[in-house]
């Protein structure tokens, strides 16, 4: 989501601040700036284009300096407007003395903008950031740590803030509750961003701030300290964390021979899908952590929490984990999970599903799970050093490498490894497993990759399919069973990137409702795997093309579904079983790749998206 660059140095940052900026752009944004110290006031640059752009402005203004801070914003509070772009400054107008940006909400900004309007502070834009601002202005008596901890206790919701101070100009201060934020160590400098790849090149020795962690940057210094108890009891005390050596990417990732990223990384699925599995010889309950096998045995259900494509992924891990393990499983949305009533189960397995390791919704839902006395945790994720990972007990890695496309990929393909092999592994541990049966599942997946090639070696066939696409506003997706979480995951993909509006169904539930919108003008997109629930799918298909619907149709070769007016057929490969899902999906993600191509819009970063969601 939005991003953090800051630094202390005695060299001019400006171009490792911009750099860091474009390393963050995956994430999506619609604003960007930089300010330093210079010349012994604050100057920023903003702007409501792409960082390249800003960059132009920059060298354009002459700003330089050995201070600074810099930020990618995702709106939240006000439109995308330079007004609205971080940095902001306080005072607002003329003489300003504090820099600051922020991720994430405060939800008491309405009454803090009251009590500083009253205390004659003037706003220059809408957002909640320059409400931070202004009280660490307020609170500021010539020490910029003393200013900033005053500031943050009066702050409720999430931030991760980078400020500093034109009287203080070789100080940065950093603070972070319920949003990520981490300490760059460098050769007398340091350095704060949002994400350690922002540093890349930079520095390999990274501090992961705690939640409630305080940090002064200095030239050649700094200290954390972190908040503990709350209201009259809140104190502050020095800690040490731990520094890590964490090898980030060091350029922007290259787009080789693909048109887009999205496109790269549908592709890269195969190589994702391999590394996902490497060293997994056989299945063992240990590949999720030590201790994993107690932790399974003692369960009796699983409670899976997460958001968008993610969501989905546990939605198909569903049917694997109680037809396969025979374990009661719920799947939950982060975001409503901790906002409703439910009945907690200590014996349940917590399941997190994350790209990032860093949603918000996601974490927060966790720890409402763990408030409610549920201490079993794991987690997959994409990220080894994200806060999720550290916040759960037993985790296992998917190893998709990063991810610039917004619209999510080989992540959920790997997520769904990921998950397939959790299922194996309980069923082991419930005596559900046997050898032949697991012999029979890890030679299918160690054939995934192969099987994934030829999925891909559709693609000129789903071209063909996307110059009638780019031309609906409609679709509708259809899938029976496992399949139909998949069917859900197309539908959001050909939203995300294409802007058309698509829906997804249980296919035995077109007659309860959705049959109403099929006419000629209404794409369905079908999957169709050979299963035991494919005559059933095909009576679906009838009455979609007894009303005069469009059926295009992703068939396993031996489904006997053929190729009649009003009726088009793309046959996959082979049929693949319990894992058919993990390539069912490909074809749906090129289909809404290459619709949103002949539509011309920006695929790898569609409007109004963030890759990384830090906020609720």
């Amino acid at each position: 989501m939005c991003g953090i660059v800051a630094a202390v140095s005695q060299r001019n940052i400006v171009s490792i601040l911009v750099e860091g900026l474009k390393r963050l752009e995956y994430r999506g944004y619609d604003s960007c700036g930089v300010a330093v110290h210079q010349d012994g006031a604050l100057r920023r640059a903003r702007s409501t284009s792409r960082v390249a752009e800003l960059d132009a402005l920059i060298a354009e203004d002459g700003v330089a300096g050995f201070t600074g801070i810099a930020h990618t914003r995702w709106a939240t509070h006000g439109v995308p407007a330079v007004h609205n772009a971080h940095p902001h400054f306080s005072p607002s107008l003329a003489n300003a003395r504090i820099a600051l940006v922020h991720n994430g909400i405060i939800e008491n900004h309405d009454e803090l903008r009251a009590e500083l309007r009253a205390k004659g502070y003037e706003f220059a834009s809408q957002t909640d950031t320059e409400v931070i601002a202004h009280l660490v202005d307020l609170h500021y008596d010539g020490d910029l740590f003393a200013a900033v901890k005053t500031a943050i206790v009066q702050l409720k919701g999430a931030y991760a803030i980078a400020v500093f101070c034109r009287d203080e100009p070789h100080r940065v201060v950093g603070a972070r509750a319920g949003s990520p934020l981490i300490l760059g160590v460098g050769e007398g400098e340091n350095f704060l961003a949002s994400d350690a790849m922002a540093l890349a090149g930079v520095t390999n020795q990274i501090v992961y701030l705690e939640e409630g962690d305080m940090v002064d940057l200095q030239v050649g210094k700094y200290w954390i300290e972190t908040r503990e108890g709350e209201g009259a009891q809140l104190s502050f005390k020095r800690v040490e964390r731990e520094v890590r050596t964490v090898y980030a990417h060091s350029g922007a990732a290259e787009l080789g021979p693909y048109r887009h990223f999205m496109q790269k990384e549908i592709f890269e699925q195969p190589r994702a899908i391999g590394d996902t599995l490497q060293g997994v010889e056989g299945i063992s309950p240990e590949l999720f952590g030590d201790g994993a096998y107690k932790v399974f045995k003692d369960i009796d259900s699983v409670l899976i929490l997460a958001c968008g494509t993610s969501y989905y992924a546990g939605c198909t891990a569903k049917y694997w984990l109680e037809s396969i393990a025979g374990i009661s499983t719920q799947v939950e949305i982060a975001s409503e999970y901790r906002y409703r009533d439910s009945v907690p189960n200590p014996r349940s397995l917590v399941v997190t599903i994350t790209q990032s390791g860093e949603t918000a919704d996601t974490l927060a839902a966790l720890k409402h799970a763990r408030s409610l006395g549920m201490e079993h945790t794991l987690t997959i994720c994409n990220v080894a050093t994200s806060a999720m990972v550290r916040e759960c007990k037993l985790a296992y890695i998917t190893r998709a490498g990063i991810e610039i496309g917004v619209a999510s990929t080989k992540a959920f393909s790997t997520q769904l490894a990921g998950l397939f092999l959790l299922t194996l592994a309980i069923a082991q541990t419930r005596g559900r497993l046997s050898d032949a049966q697991e012999a029979e599942y890890l030679r299918a997946m160690r054939h995934l990759p192969v099987a994934l090639q030829g999925v891909l070696a559709l693609e000129p066939q789903i071209i063909a399919w996307s110059q009638d696409f780019a031309k609906k506003q409609n679709a509708l997706f259809l899938g029976r069973g496992l399949h139909y979480p998949i069917a859900l995951e197309g539908a959001l993909k050909l939203k995300e990137i294409s802007y058309i509006h698509a829906e997804a169904y249980p296919a035995g539930e077109l007659k309860h409702g959705p049959l109403a919108l099929v006419d000629s003008e209404m794409p369905v997109v079908t999957v169709a795997p050979n299963d035991a629930l494919v005559d059933k799918l095909k009576s679906n298909m009838q009455e979609v093309k007894a009303r005069g619907g469009e059926l295009y149709v992703f068939a396993d070769a031996d489904s006997r579904i053929e190729s009649e007016p009003g009726v088009h057929v793309i046959r996959m490969p082979e049929h693949y079983g319990a894992l058919s899902p993990i390539l069912h999906v490909v074809p749906l993600q090129l289909l809404a790749y290459h619709t949103a191509c002949a539509r011309g819009t920006d695929v790898d970063k569609p409007r109004n998206l963030a890759k990384s969601v830090t906020v609720e």
